[in-house]
């Protein structure tokens, strides 16, 4: 039937993607798509991970342990979810600890909500990026169980995590994690950096930067780009850390002391 060959080739999807499948070409009413889903669901066929979000389980497998791809559920919490922060950095394999919590851009995020002891968080996209038309900058389609999805590049995600470390662990998840990386395309982290246009991150990434420049072969012109944008005045790196801090002078940021002396590292 149409909606077998629907399941197979989605795992995970939304109430709104079955019914523009079943509906390409034909006539089903909703209450025929309602009544459709709602016997897959009582049958064990489908469950149900919230309102108008569907797994598909197997033939003979058991819906209440079958593992479904917290990824792909991610990816389809809204039409236009992209996979961010320490997710994004878990799916590029540069996560230093693995996380239960995911974490999507969206226009409209939904309320966070928590599925089989996993957490989904969204966020907005960078209002910059909406006001300018961009914020599909840095975003990849990759491929999952034969689905697609969408996921910030390791350039964007490398600014965001910095940017906004409460989605990623703290300093020291984020700094851990971003030494796992080995390249970045800096002229495209530089380009993300500017149509951000926040002075701190700025200040941020220049001081990764400087901090690792020989492993990501930054140069001269990236740094000066970004020191160029950095605060007139001093801001902490954390502002919801204001008190004791290290002042780096060349970037005018407050930096938590355990990143300057990598404290973590005394910890054995």
């Amino acid at each position: 039937m149409k909606h077998d060959a629907f399941f197979r080739r989605h795992p995970v999807f939304r109430g709104e993607e079955l019914a523009a499948h079943l509906t390409a070409g034909s006539r089903v009413g909703k209450r025929m798509q309602e009544s459709l889903l709602a016997y897959h669901t009582r049958t064990g066929r489908l469950v149900r991970i919230r309102r108008g979000l569907f797994a598909v389980i197997p033939p003979g497998a058991d819906g209440d342990t079958y593992p479904i791809d917290p990824y792909l559920v991610t990816s389809r919490l809204t039409a236009d979810s992209v996979l961010s922060h320490h997710t994004a950095l878990e799916f590029h394999g540069r996560a230093y600890s693995l996380w239960h919590r995911f974490t999507y851009l969206a226009a409209r995020p939904l309320d966070t909500f928590t599925f089989r002891s996993q957490v989904f968080r969204g966020t907005k996209f960078p209002e910059t990026l909406v006001r300018s038309g961009v914020e599909s900058f840095g975003v990849s389609t990759a491929e999952r169980a034969g689905m697609s999805l969408k996921v910030t590049s390791l350039e964007r995600t490398f600014v965001d995590v910095l940017d906004r470390p409460l989605f990623s662990g703290g300093w020291e998840e984020v700094w851990r994690s971003l030494e796992s990386v080995e390249f970045l395309d800096l002229d495209k982290t530089v380009e993300y950096v500017l149509l951000l246009a926040n002075a701190t991150t700025a200040a941020k990434v220049g001081f990764y930067l400087e901090k690792h420049r020989e492993a990501l072969m930054a140069e001269e012109r990236h740094l000066t780009e970004l020191r160029e944008k950095r605060p007139r005045q001093p801001h902490y790196v954390d502002r919801r850390r204001r008190g004791s801090g290290t002042f780096v002078t060349a970037w005018n940021l407050i930096v938590p002391t355990e990143v300057v002396e990598r404290s973590w590292e005394e910890i054995r």
